[in-house]
């Protein structure tokens, strides 16, 4: 017997995935029945996810001017919101919980509009448009980054922390050795789908410029695109650098665990994972990210000094590689940034966020439960 089901609901990607995947776990600790709703692409993500039934409901973007396009995608919106609400109606969850991706849109209408205790989670330090379109409607906001003190929704705005994998947190045990002079240097490079172009080029190209005593140290597991994968392993291959190169690493949180270096993106659950686990890195937040998320998201990670951030177009082959250069020579700088960027992490995320479920779930008012999430009885 369960204390009922909770509904998940998030876009097909995995910075919006992962972070639900976490909470999954936790609930169903608790004793709940877990169900995913979400979209066709998130069958690369999902096939590990904890749910009792995953379900896929239409949805679409609003992001072209033309009007037929429009029009389809309201007509798509329409289609999946009355999904949706046959889906709620029928599970009767106890609550609903969004990660935002327009997937979740219907999903959370849904249950808003038939009055099912409901709550998004925003990864990132700046909302989406999908979150921002729900946050009005929703009983509490969780965030990643997002700061409770500000906004229009700050009454109702909880600092959860992005929840983490189980495989991250088993990644977090490991502890941060520097490599020292002479010693193998361990560098893992990743970048999401739309992140991966560039470091295609732009990493190789910075290793070949390394002094040669430097690059025989260097080893790298990096992430590229299928297309740009034969280019990738033949650049290395020419170097005379042993490299892993694949477009998906099944194994990223052992990988980072592993890791003297990280070059990467800022998406939020990068950024989080790279708090937990504590490791140094170069953050390259992708330029052309929505309200310039990443960049938010990298920054908060570079002020607990616990990164480096790099704008793209200030990154070339030359910079990148004195950045390297650097990193190889000063190992206690790194240990030193490694710390920093672990004393950030929330490795109790998932925990704290199943707690704002229940709470909410049990009709609780969000001032209490931060009330008592602070210590202090009212």
């Amino acid at each position: 017997m369960t204390k009922g089901i909770v509904l998940l609901a998030a876009g097909g990607t995995g910075g919006h995935v992962f972070p639900a995947e976490a909470l999954a776990y936790e609930l169903k600790a608790r004793g709940y029945s877990v169900h995913l709703v979400t979209d066709s692409r998130a069958e690369r993500y999902a096939g590990k996810f904890p749910a009792d039934e995953i379900h896929v409901v239409p949805s679409a973007t609003i992001g072209s001017k033309n009007p037929i396009a429009v029009v389809k995608a309201l007509l798509k919106l329409w289609t999946g919101l009355r999904a949706a609400r046959r889906l709620v109606t029928r599970l009767k969850p106890v609550a609903v919980v969004g990660f935002g991706g327009y997937p979740t849109v219907p999903p959370l209408l849904a249950s808003t509009g038939l009055g099912v205790p409901s709550i998004i989670h925003e990864q990132n330090a700046v909302m989406g448009r999908a979150n921002r379109a729900l946050a009005k409607r929703v009983k509490a906001i969780a965030g990643g980054f997002l700061p409770e003190a500000q906004g229009q929704y700050a009454d109702k705005t909880v600092a959860t922390g992005n929840p983490v994998r189980p495989a991250v947190l088993a990644a977090a045990d490991v502890a941060y050795t520097p490599s020292n002079a002479g010693e193998p240097f361990q560098l893992v490079v990743f970048g999401g789908s739309q992140g991966a172009q560039f470091f295609s080029a732009a990493v190789p190209a910075a290793i070949c410029l390394l002094p040669n005593e430097l690059r025989s140290r260097v080893s790298v597991t990096q992430q590229a695109r299928p297309e740009d994968k034969e280019s990738v392993v033949a650049s290395y291959k020419k170097l005379g650098v042993n490299a892993d190169v694949s477009p998906f690493f099944g194994d990223m949180a052992e990988r980072i665990a592993g890791a003297d270096l990280v070059i990467s993106r800022s998406g939020a659950s990068t950024v989080s994972e790279l708090s937990v686990i504590g490791r140094p890195s170069v953050l390259v937040p992708y330029p052309h990210a929505l309200d310039h998320d990443q960049a938010a998201n990298a920054a908060s990670l570079s002020a607990a000094g616990g990164a480096s951030v790099i704008k793209q177009s200030e990154l070339s082959p030359k910079t990148l590689s004195a950045l390297l250069s650097d990193a190889m020579n000063e190992p206690e700088r790194l240990a030193q940034t490694a710390a920093a960027a672990k004393a950030t992490g929330k490795p109790d995320a998932a925990q704290r966020l199943a707690d704002l479920v229940e709470a909410v779930a049990a009709g609780q008012p969000v001032q209490l439960f931060k009330t008592k999430q602070e210590g202090v009885h009212p």
